[in-house]
């Protein structure tokens, strides 16, 4: 007997609706000889989780998945199945080579997770139709996971993401992390804006553009160190009040841009400075993150004075 193992219409629909949300990409904290710490990656998921996050992503950028082996995302996976204990969607991150990026899937599937999100190709040379084949290849391999697409370039179109999703039903959700507000409004009207959970992926700094245009989601780095500032301009945008958002934006801004600064060279440092002070984890990153200079570790720690002083943190 042929067991059907696509998940069903109400079941990618509950998916969706899960999705849209503050989607924290953890970072993953390395001890004094570079091994990844475990039990400090466990902690601080289970901080997320305690915090009221409802997704969370290892093995994003925030992850440093680049700079992973294979054996250390797999164990991520499950240390983040393990932390949130069902009170969390687990999306995992998944990439590179195909055959790498299906076992990668199968694994997070197997690990319990219930949902995967594919990293944008890093390949230099991507045709349109290589692009649909290379994510119509993971998502098919395990039809019973969510799939969510990492797009960050701008040729890929909303007709290339609704073909796919013709292909593979379980694609059910986009992370759209190209800078431009109004190409993610065309993009996500041709691919079918009701389709998909939309999620802008370029954090809080983008979100309010964004959400103003069709996103419902948003991913964020900053919440390992804020839960309660996400939170807040989750809340804000839910409720149509955008001066309130704003207000949260001015808060989270020069953080945010502290990570955005020269093209975005110390996105994970500067959460990892953050949560160090806060003695939450280590400070280290791998090549070719950077350990931050002093001047701005000082400018961290005013930031988080300042956030202490208006119970964000």
């Amino acid at each position: 007997m042929t067991v059907d193992t696509h998940h069903s219409p109400t079941s990618l629909d509950g998916l969706r609706g899960r999705l849209s949300t503050v989607v924290a990409i953890p970072v993953t904290p390395f001890l004094g000889d570079g091994s990844v710490d475990w039990d400090t990656h466990a902690a601080l998921i289970h901080r997320l989780a305690g915090n009221g996050v409802e997704v969370v992503t290892p093995n994003g950028n925030t992850g440093e998945f680049y700079a992973l082996s294979a054996a250390e995302t797999r164990r991520a996976v499950e240390s983040a199945v393990a932390a949130v204990a069902g009170r969390a969607e687990v999306v995992a991150g998944v990439g590179l080579d195909i055959a790498g990026a299906v076992a990668a899937a199968r694994h997070a599937r197997d690990a319990g997770a219930g949902s995967v999100m594919v990293h944008q190709p890093v390949h230099p040379y991507r045709s349109a139709e290589g692009w649909i084949d290379y994510h119509r290849a993971i998502a098919d391999s395990v039809p019973e996971l969510g799939v969510v697409l990492y797009v960050r370039d701008p040729r890929v179109s909303g007709a290339q993401i609704r073909a796919l999703a013709d292909h593979s039903p379980n694609i059910v959700a986009v992370k759209y992390a190209v800078p431009d507000p109004v190409r993610f409004a065309s993009v996500a009207r041709d691919a079918g804006l009701e389709r998909f959970a939309w999620i802008a992926g370029l954090a809080e700094l983008s979100t309010p553009g964004y959400w103003a245009v069709g996103a419902t989601g948003f991913t964020s780095g900053l919440v390992n160190v804020a839960p309660r500032l996400s939170r807040a301009l989750l809340d804000a945008l839910r409720g149509g009040d955008f001066t309130r958002a704003m207000t949260v934006w001015e808060t989270v801004r020069p953080f945010e841009e502290l990570r955005a600064a020269d093209a975005s060279a110390d996105n994970v440092s500067v959460v990892k400075e953050a949560l160090a002070q806060l003695g939450l984890c280590g400070a280290a990153v791998r090549p070719p993150s950077r350990v931050l200079p002093e001047d701005v570790r000082a400018r961290i720690a005013g930031l988080l004075s300042a956030w202490r002083e208006g119970d964000w943190l």
